[in-house]
């Protein structure tokens, strides 16, 4: 290893190079890094239903969901079954383990619930497959047409367009009533037409149909004979033959029965601000990127506002892209600011040119690591960012030990590059081993299970990422600038400081990159007019004196107050022991008492404000209305009262 600090101390060029590949990889890996509110956590569950319509929960659980959970014991694979039993549905997800054959496992479970013969006759076939989960990006609320099936139809439309935007898979309709074509029979009308409820039944079937009629061979070619007679629409069936009479006559399935062609008998209703509505659920699956989605949804309701019909309006609404660009901002504000920390501490405590080098450690680690998870297949998101902000001040730390080492060999009047060579050579082992530690500390959250173990398996990836590069930066590019670059004067010592000072302000100030690049160029031509003139200088010295007396400040404290207290505590090593003994336990005995409650995921405040309402069972869907009614009018003087106190900028959007 200390040949290899000394090759590229000599060569700096290759300190170079490789310093400009590690921030270019970062910086070409970084766009093609998909973007994600949360980590895809694969948690492999098999989801079974089963349709039992008019039933009790109560019958579905005794008649469906138990003979389930009684045919699935024993698979292979199997880390817990759930079911629920709800009115008319019984709804069982069974979780595997990490590690277990999901093919196998899904046939397994499909063959045992197929293989069950005791279900209840009114019971539908099973639906049993794996979920795939689709995460959502935002919803598009339609309003306008008061029409149900013009509604319908107009969100179709949308849907169809948005799937073929670039970047779109998954979009679907929610929330609105499925079709349905239902046929009314009455006892009159059966009796009146001699005619028997299954006679009508089965005219319908045999009626309503599509038939394969074998092929013709010919001598130009094959020619294929198919019956195409599926109905389709309400007139479709009121078209069909219910019976063909001696005389000639037919009798249709209009003439004895009512058809309505409309929606589901359902209690399901929509409405946005007050307003009937339909929703469009826009997804995502695998590493599709959240925020192209999102901007290619958003241009696309943009361009199609003006060609859409008067008085159709398309409203975003629960938009993860927005949430996840307030947590990126949010994370990258915290990070700037604790790095502005970081920078000016040492710019304070060591010389301002060590502290610049050290500071551009931090940046060349991070887009090295941004280079390596990518090859890895993570992306960016709220966990990987918190990994990257937590390992900030872990980072300048192989740095300001190397730096700090070379400093003192530098006062000890040896050249500037043999003193980064030996200075960098005397503290090799403490740092690696100082890393390897550290990674040790993060190595078994690799191989954790299940959820928490994946969360906590990504933050960990991204810590030793960074220290990898932490530690290649610090041995072979930090001793080549610290035995190089000489700088003689006041002002182009401060001047170097100034520099990642100054560029992590303007992006707190700066609102896009242009006005950033601008008020980069401003500010430079400022110090450098100043420069000119000689007005630089001046500060340049008083800074350096200033920063002089701290570190000679801090060097007094170590070498007398802190030096003592260090020899009393070895000198009383029984009290010192037993001091830290005692606020271990104390630690330990706070967190057994539960007096400090653990959150892996503290609650975060929300955008919304949500009211659930739960009737009792067999409650007529007119009163449940009455009481959405009564919450939704509220809502409205909620809406009214906040929004007329804060008319700048309205609190409620929308409801």
């Amino acid at each position: 290893m200390k040949s290899i600090i000394a090759w590229f101390a000599n060569n700096h060029v290759a300190a170079n190079l490789l310093m400009g590949l590690i921030i270019l990889g970062g910086l070409v890996s970084l766009p093609q890094m998909p973007m994600k509110s949360f980590p895809d956590l694969e948690i492999p569950i098999i989801s079974i239903s089963v349709p039992y319509l008019g039933a009790a929960p109560e019958e579905v659980e005794e008649g469906v969901c138990i003979r389930i959970e009684e045919q699935l014991e024993g698979i292979e694979g199997v880390k817990q079954i759930r079911s629920v039993a709800s009115e008319g549905l019984c709804s069982v997800q069974v979780e595997l383990y990490e590690n277990a054959d999901e093919a196998r496992a899904l046939d397994d479970v499909k063959n045992r619930v197929d293989s069950i013969d005791t279900f209840p006759e009114e019971t539908e076939k099973p639906i049993t497959n794996l979920v795939t989960p689709i995460r959502s990006v935002l919803e598009i609320a339609i309003t306008g047409p008061r029409d149900e099936r013009t509604l319908k139809e107009i969100a179709q439309r949308v849907r169809d367009d948005i799937v073929r935007l670039p970047g779109v898979t998954q979009a679907a309709v929610a929330n609105t009533r499925p079709y349905e074509i239902s046929i009314e029979v009455s006892e009159v009308s059966l009796r009146r037409n001699n005619l028997s409820f299954d006679q009508v039944a089965a005219a319908v079937r045999s009626g309503s149909l599509d038939l394969p009629g074998g092929s013709i061979k010919t001598r130009a070619g094959e020619i294929l004979i198919r019956t195409k007679g599926q109905a389709y629409w309400g007139q479709d069936f009121e078209n069909l033959v219910v019976r063909s009479r001696s005389d000639g006559t037919r009798l249709y399935l209009k003439d004895v029965a009512n058809i309505v062609d409309g929606f589901a008998d359902t209690d399901q209703v929509l409405r946005f601000n007050g307003e009937p509505a339909a929703l469009i659920q826009v997804g995502r699956m695998g590493e599709q990127d959240l925020q192209l989605i999102a901007r290619s949804v958003k241009r696309y309701i943009q361009e199609a506002a003006p060609q859409l019909p008067e008085g159709l309006e398309l409203t975003i609404w629960n938009d993860d892209s927005s949430i996840m660009k307030d947590r990126l901002e949010t994370l990258f504000n915290s990070g700037r600011l604790g790095f502005l920390l970081v920078l000016v501490v040492l710019a304070l405590f060591l010389r301002p040119r060590l502290a610049f080098w050290v500071s551009i450690g931090v940046p060349v680690a991070f887009l090295g690591a941004i280079f390596l998870t990518n090859a890895i297949g993570l992306s960016i998101n709220a966990i990987t960012l918190f990994g990257f902000i937590m390992v900030l001040g872990i980072l300048v730390d192989d740095a300001i030990v190397v730096g700090e080492s070379i400093h003192s060999r530098h006062q000890e009047h040896i050249s500037p590059l043999a003193g980064a060579i030996e200075g960098t050579q005397r503290v090799t082992i403490p740092v690696t081993f100082g890393v390897l530690t550290t990674v040790a500390a993060f190595m078994p959250l690799l191989f954790a299970a299940g959820f928490h173990g994946q969360v906590m398996s990504v933050i960990a990836t991204t810590v030793i990422c960074c220290l990898a590069f932490s530690l290649i930066e610090s041995q072979m590019v930090l001793p080549t600038h610290l035995g190089h670059s000489n700088v003689n004067s006041a002002a182009g010592e401060v001047g170097m400081i100034l520099v990642p000072i100054v560029g992590i302000i303007l992006l707190g100030v700066a609102w896009d990159s242009r006005s950033y690049i601008a008020l980069a160029i401003a500010v430079t031509s400022v110090l450098f007019a100043l420069h000119c003139a000689g007005l630089f200088d001046p500060v340049a010295k008083r800074l350096l004196g200033v920063q002089e007396k701290a570190a000679l400040g801090l060097e007094s404290f170590i070498d007398i107050q802190f030096r003592a207290a260090a020899l009393a505590a070895l000198k009383a090593r029984y009290v010192t022991a037993s001091i830290a003994f005692v606020a271990l336990m104390s630690a330990v005995a706070i967190l057994a008492s539960g007096r400090l409650p653990f959150s892996f995921f503290p609650p975060l405040a929300s955008d919304q404000v949500v009211a659930k309402l739960t009737m009792p069972l067999g409650t007529g869907g007119s009163v449940t209305g009455q009481a959405i009614d009564q919450l939704e009018a509220s809502a409205r003087k909620v809406k009214g009262k906040l929004n007329s106190q804060y008319a700048q900028a309205p609190v409620v959007t929308h409801i």
